[in-house]
């Protein structure tokens, strides 16, 4: 006897207009806003790309004719180009190293140290992240360079009040030892690092620093070159201090020689632009080399409790 059987109607899920658009008009905004982003940097490239004489001949967006022509210009007939590009490679590295190291070193002590006032420099340095960097120009000039107070004289002999660092490279790195963020950042990572890692290293006789050396840093190797990608593109890009603090255009940094640099060529933005490209180049080597500790960092900052 055959068995007959019934197969149950097919159920179509509803599917609304929404669910249908969101998904190709979210993916439309993003490359919309990649165009946008991208549009600057591809135009400064195009242009420097093309001779000074053909920079506003059409195809506009296609360098035609091809030249390099504006690179070697920029490298060899501009003799102070070399210096700016080695300031800037110094500052960056130096700072980079030393920040990194110090707000390590700090991080750990607000995390794991109890001693008294913790809590107070804890809050008061979130607070220092909120003042504005323009509002502290003055004071950090007045340290770095002649002082809080000038000619202060006790029993006839001079004490000096501030550094004296003007117009040198240590007057750009003096100031940028340690950072307010950089310091939170690492205080957040170490909060969620267990303590019996610790306590077994105290078992086996390590002291406070050999655990920070050779237990707790080592494994902090995600935020440490987080901190230090961080610290490294800021520094390479920063325009404002080295302005302030630096006289001499021997000491000039990448960016402040590449603002006289337009002055000198005004008129020749192919030259400009290519110029501007070798300040932007290590950067974005960067930022496709450790794009990762770039997305990471926001893990590595989540708040945790004081």
């Amino acid at each position: 006897m055959a068995v007959q059987t019934r197969t149950a109607p097919r159920v179509r899920a509803q599917v609304s207009l929404w669910d249908r658009v969101k998904m190709p008009l979210f993916y439309g905004v993003l490359a919309a806003w990649t165009v946008v982003s991208i549009f600057p940097f591809w135009v400064s490239l195009v242009y420097s790309l093309k001779p000074v004489a053909n920079a506003y001949d059409p195809p506009i967006l296609w360098p035609i004719p091809f030249t390099l022509e504006n690179y070697r210009t920029v490298l060899t007939e501009f003799e102070l180009f070399p210096r700016w590009l080695l300031n800037s490679a110094i500052i960056s590295v130096v700072l980079t190293v030393v920040r990194t190291l110090f707000c390590a070193m700090g991080g750990y002590a607000f995390a794991r140290l109890r001693f008294p006032g913790r809590r107070f420099l804890f809050i008061t340095m979130l607070f220092s992240m909120m003042v504005p960097g323009q509002v502290l120009i003055i004071p950090r000039f007045l340290v770095i360079g002649p002082g809080v107070i000038r000619n202060l004289t006790i029993g006839g002999t001079k004490i000096p009040t501030g550094f004296g660092l003007l117009d040198s490279l240590l007057a750009v790195i003096v100031p940028g030892i340690v950072d307010a963020f950089g310091l939170f950042m690492m205080t957040q990572f170490y909060r969620s690092i267990p303590k019996e890692l610790e306590e077994a290293a105290a078992i086996d006789g390590a002291g406070r620093f050999g655990t920070f050396f050779r237990i707790v840093l080592p494994m902090s190797q995600t935020a440490l070159i987080t901190l230090a990608l961080f610290t490294f593109q800021g520094t390479w890009n920063e325009f404002m201090w080295p302005l302030i603090v630096l006289r001499t255009p021997e000491n000039f940094t990448l960016p402040l020689g590449l603002q006289w640099f337009r002055g000198e060529y005004y008129t020749l933005y192919s030259i400009v632009l290519a110029g501007s490209l070798f300040n932007s180049l290590p950067i974005i080597l960067i930022f496709f080399l450790f794009q990762r500790y770039f997305i990471r960092s926001i893990a590595v900052t989540g708040l945790k409790g004081v």
